[in-house]
């Protein structure tokens, strides 16, 4: 994309899961990330614990770069990659300069929330990543709703469970769900 003149705004958007179980649930971070990146023509490249890749957008007149990451650790101990990709892919490495995406066993099937700071809510990777960056807890969450499984004991099951080609639909690309999330990230940006 050109290059417009004016002042240049930053953020990190980094998905969450879990590298060895691709495109489940519990993966829906890493999932919209490979989403995003189509949407916007990014290739990721492959670095020790994340996969990243940026491009500059206009946003209303204001030139934006949007640097994508995909965590390789577990979900539950990704800590360490995001907040180096935080300090290494970013002139302004403020964690408030940052979305995070993970999935929410709390919000509906299908749905996008999105919030600012704020405790873990029983997430382990938001938690390992508030851990990682210490007192600075203040960065942006776009939670992907997955729900709940009817058995409160088969919670692993589910989580590690594939999507769905409709999750997938949903989720993809030009899925609602890839929309949704995408016009949340614009209007962080646009909130400032």
């Amino acid at each position: 994309m050109a290059r417009l003149p004016g002042p240049l705004r930053e953020i990190l958007v980094v998905g969450l899961g879990n590298i060895s179980h691709p495109a489940t649930r519990h993966s829906a971070g890493h999932f919209l990330i490979d989403s995003l990146a189509d949407r916007l023509g990014i290739r990721l490249q492959s670095e020790r614990m994340f996969s990243v890749g940026k491009t500059t957008i206009d946003n209303g007149g204001l030139d934006t770069v949007i640097t994508l990451v995909r965590t390789k650790p577990l979900m539950n101990i990704s800590g360490k990659a995001v907040s180096t990709a935080l300090r290494q892919h970013l002139d302004d490495s403020r964690p408030s300069s940052m979305i995070v995406i993970h999935d929410s066993l709390d919000h509906k099937p299908f749905t996008v929330s999105s919030r600012f700071g704020g405790s873990a809510g029983g997430h382990n990777g938001v938690r390992d990543i508030i851990q990682a960056l210490g007192q600075n807890q203040g960065f942006h969450r776009i939670r992907v709703g997955i729900g709940r499984p009817a058995d409160k004991d088969q919670v692993q099951h589910y989580v590690l469970g594939k999507l769905s080609s409709e999750e997938r639909a949903w989720w993809g690309r030009d899925g609602k769900g890839a929309q949704d999330v995408w016009k949340e990230i614009v209007k962080i940006l646009k909130s400032g």
